[in-house]
């Protein structure tokens, strides 16, 4: 582990310290491309030997435990693993936007949201970057951060990168997106999406251990524990649905649930991505979202987490204007 917050930036601009934790195979996500990041080779994920990030500020919108009053203390990451085609943060998942920056100031985005009275620190999208920041909160730790730390991911994980999350991540925020091979392969190029994604929310859960919460600044948040998000795709309700008996029926209430309905349609119509997958280019109706609750219900799920019908606005998507990153 490195010993010294100083950093040291080589005449191309990349960050010693990052270069340093970055492996030369890598295989932190289940793509397991290979890339030698270490000497500036690209992952599948976009990501080389730069720290990159496109937003650091309070976020609002997560769940009630997650964001409270004073909002969750969110840092952006840019690129992303899996590259969703309907992806509603595209410009960061392919890595447009985003400033490359050093492991301190790293360490300093981290306190200056504890400072701004960030209820938690909010990891988004952070795979392809985990043992940076994992040394990163590190050193924060050690300079009075004190936050819960929320790993906010897609949920198509390693188990072995789970696991290196031990003492790291308090509370797992994780997508489960499809119950079928065929959807995670037109809409993720992953067909081996639900297996994958399964394996890691078990560790995840067992990692995690009982739920707990405390009283933070007069508000209830989470401090330990998994949520698990589902988005409502169009046209994929009775998949949706599946989805949930699947996830009900192994993890039962040792998770929280929350089932979305913000899908926003951001794709180019006449692009190839409309083209191929007209059904994204329109959100899924209001009906359908009733059904997959009324189904959520029937299963005996009582106690989880739904959006009204505003949701599904683009405001609901931060701006990426590299706010808190500079």
């Amino acid at each position: 582990m490195l010993e010294s917050t100083e950093t040291h930036t080589n005449p191309e601009g990349v960050d010693d310290q990052v270069r340093a934790l970055l492996p030369h195979a890598c295989d932190w996500c289940p793509r397991a491309c290979g890339a030698d990041r270490a000497a500036r080779e690209r992952g599948v994920c976009g990501a080389a030997d730069q720290l990159r990030i496109a937003r650091a500020a309070l976020h609002h919108w997560e769940e009630p435990p997650i964001s409270g009053d004073s909002g969750s203390g969110t840092v952006f990451f840019s690129y992303c693993p899996l590259r969703c085609v309907y992806c509603q943060n595209h410009s960061i998942a392919l890595g447009s936007t985003g400033a490359n920056v050093s492991l301190e100031r790293l360490v300093q985005i981290f306190l200056e949201q504890q400072d701004r009275g960030a209820l938690n620190l909010n990891m988004v999208t952070p795979t392809h970057f985990a043992p940076i920041i994992s040394e990163a909160l590190r050193l924060a730790r050690a300079r009075g951060l004190h936050l819960p730390v929320v790993w906010n991911t897609a949920g198509y994980e390693t188990v072995s990168s789970v696991r290196s999350l031990q003492g790291v991540a308090d509370v797992f925020l994780t997508d489960f997106k499809y119950a079928s091979a065929e959807t995670a392969a037109a809409y993720s190029h992953a067909p081996d999406y639900v297996p994958v994604a399964l394996a890691a929310l078990d560790q995840m859960v067992a990692q995690s251990g009982e739920m707990a919460f405390d009283e933070y600044r007069g508000q209830s948040r989470m401090t330990r524990g998994v949520i698990v998000r589902h988005l409502l795709l169009p046209g994929r309700v009775e998949e949706s649905k599946r989805l949930v008996e699947l996830l009900w029926d192994r993890y039962g209430d040792r998770v929280l649930y929350s089932i979305m309905n913000q899908y926003t349609p951001v794709i180019d119509p006449a692009g190839p991505v409309a083209k191929r997958h007209p059904e994204l280019l329109v959100r899924p109706t209001s009906q359908e979202y009733e059904e997959l609750l009324d189904h959520v219900d029937s299963l005996g799920l009582e106690d989880y987490f739904w959006q009204d019908g505003e949701a599904a606005r683009e405001s609901f998507i931060p701006t990426f204007d590299l706010e808190g990153v500079l």
